[in-house]
């Protein structure tokens, strides 16, 4: 049996009202979804209750400074050129512990897909060593290397290896055989179906462990820079520790946040362009 809609006062409602409402509702929700500012309610309704902590006193300074505080600090470090001379240094050691990492597990990982002897040889030492964190690395590198720039870009690449490494590994086995079957068919060399078959139907996974990558690669320089280092956004943090700058470690850790959110917003807008062909990737 069909239920029967009421009004508040008791009423029937009229199925056509109802209706009405519901989609009005569902339109709004769609504009909601759909709009560009969507993703920053959040972030605006955390700095406001910030704000108002810090005004009110229910966020002591010492503990918590200001919005407004930290922006002040953020401003002078830039004026000065500290901020950003840092800045570029943390840049560059990320990009180069990634270019390191990141190419070897992407090269490694076609290749012992492709070979299944390759794959024997070197899959299971891979393994091995993936469940070793590599922070517990940082005692022998620092041994090793020192706390030269080598020793950070090794960190970041041992980190950003793996993610890199199993999702390039496990998109080419997940290609599927029949269009390769086909290209065989077709004529098409293993040049052609690398470029035309392998490399488009893996690059989905490829490009969701860059963006693990990503996040691995900053979590390591933070802890390379605070650890062993006399430059960089880390180091910042670790000077403003020992003085009790809380405002300089919280515009630190903004920075960190900047940093890791511009690189993933890059690689999904790499994920578009390279992928639209794909209905799932060309929505979004």
């Amino acid at each position: 049996m069909a239920s029967i809609a009421f009004e508040p006062s008791g009423r029937a409602a009229d199925p056509r009202a109802v209706a009405a409402r519901a989609a009005r509702r569902q339109i709004q929700a769609s504009r909601l979804a759909r709009s560009r500012w969507t993703p920053l309610l959040l972030p605006a309704v955390l700095l406001l209750g910030w704000q108002a902590g810090s005004v009110t006193g229910v966020l002591p300074a010492t503990i918590l400074p200001s919005p407004a505080a930290v922006l002040e600090a953020g401003w002078q470090l830039t004026r000065d050129g500290t901020l950003p001379v840092n800045l570029v240094i943390s840049a560059g050691r990320a990009l180069a512990g990634l270019i390191v990492g990141g190419t070897l597990g992407l090269l490694l990982g076609i290749g012992t897909a492709v070979s299944a002897g390759l794959r024997r040889l070197l899959d299971p030492t891979i393994q091995a060593f993936r469940s070793v964190p590599p922070f517990a690395l940082i005692p022998l590198i620092i041994l090793w290397l020192g706390i030269d720039e080598g020793a950070k870009v090794v960190l970041i690449g041992w980190s950003v290896f793996f993610p890199l490494y199993i999702n390039t590994f496990h998109g080419v086995v997940g290609v599927d055989r029949g269009l390769v079957e086909m290209g065989r068919v077709y004529g098409m060399g293993r040049s052609a179906l690398f470029r035309r078959i392998i490399l488009p139907g893996a690059l989905p996974s490829i490009l969701v462990g860059l963006r693990f990558a990503l996040g691995l690669m900053w979590l390591a320089l933070i802890v390379a820079e605070t650890i062993a280092a006399n430059s960089g956004v880390g180091y910042m943090a670790n000077q403003a520790r020992e003085f009790s700058q809380t405002d300089i470690i919280l515009l630190t850790v903004l920075v960190y946040g900047a940093l890791g959110k511009l690189t993933d917003t890059a690689t999904r807008a790499a994920e578009r362009r390279l992928l639209r062909w794909n209905p799932a990737y060309g929505r979004k």
